[in-house]
């Protein structure tokens, strides 16, 4: 037995994987296995969108580590580098920015962490998706929709044929992805960002092994993941980023956040 999030227990033995992503129909029921939450999860496409995105992130990092959240005033140069997608979670109430993540996969570019440590040979061409940015605005939903983001990440890497899932993380956000059932890639070592002085444990995740994990485990988070189907996670959470507008407005609106910044 598994207990979800909402403490009800349910048999996992006799059930098949489901599909990472299903569309939502129109004019049927909503099955017991389907949640709508206070808040949706979607691609970050335009220069507005970004700009709710540093704005988020910036906010949460400022909680935890202000000396980082100084840097994080304007959007990084990752942001708009091909290979990346931006996802943001929006309150239904007001369109407020609740949270962000950014994922980077390693089809154009090395992954970030390669400027810290050298990956070992298990993930030689391997497609590696990092996860990197996760940070939520401050106030009840925090938790879920940090979860939700997170399950965006999970459905973009199914659904994009990725082989692994990477992070880079301090404590206590590591026991975070230990509960995730994510593991050291690097056991016993640590690496330190260039912004701050904090070791960070490399974590990994075998994307097709995921459900697996969950259900040895006896995970309270699989049927959160797995067999609760999410209609606010938008279907633009899956495919390779679409941005909006010409790249020069783009360059143009970057460079603005980087001079209101040194302002």
């Amino acid at each position: 037995m598994s207990t979800n999030l909402l403490g009800t227990e349910v048999s996992v033995r006799s059930m098949p994987i489901p599909p990472a992503y299903l569309e939502p129909e129109e004019d049927q029921p909503v099955p017991a296995n389907e949640q709508y939450l206070p808040f949706t999860v979607r691609q970050a496409s335009n220069t507005d969108d970004l700009k709710k995105v540093v704005e988020v992130r910036q906010q949460a990092y400022a909680r935890h580590l202000p000396l980082v959240a100084e840097t994080l005033k304007t959007p990084e140069q990752d942001d708009t580098e091909d290979g990346v997608v931006l996802l943001i979670a929006e309150s239904k109430v007001d369109g407020s920015a609740l949270g962000t993540v950014r994922i980077q996969t390693n089809r154009i570019n090395p992954l970030n962490l390669e400027q810290f440590v050298a990956l070992p040979d298990g993930l030689r061409n391997k497609t590696i998706a990092e996860v990197r940015r996760l940070g939520v605005a401050q106030g009840m939903p925090g938790r879920l929709v940090r979860m939700l983001l997170l399950k965006a990440v999970y459905q973009y890497c199914a659904h994009n044929h990725v082989d692994w899932i990477l992070v880079g993380a301090r404590p206590p956000l590591d026991r975070m992805y230990e509960q995730l059932t994510l593991a050291d890639v690097l056991p016993g070592k640590t690496f330190l960002p260039k912004q701050n002085n904090i070791p960070h444990r490399v974590l990994g995740l075998e994307v097709r092994a995921f459900h697996d994990r969950l259900v040895a485990s006896n995970n309270p988070l699989l049927e959160f993941f797995f067999y609760t189907q999410h209609p606010d996670i938008q279907r633009s959470c899956l495919e390779p980023r679409s941005w909006s507008g010409e790249e020069e407005k783009r360059e143009s609106t970057f460079a603005q956040h980087s001079v209101g910044a040194r302002g």
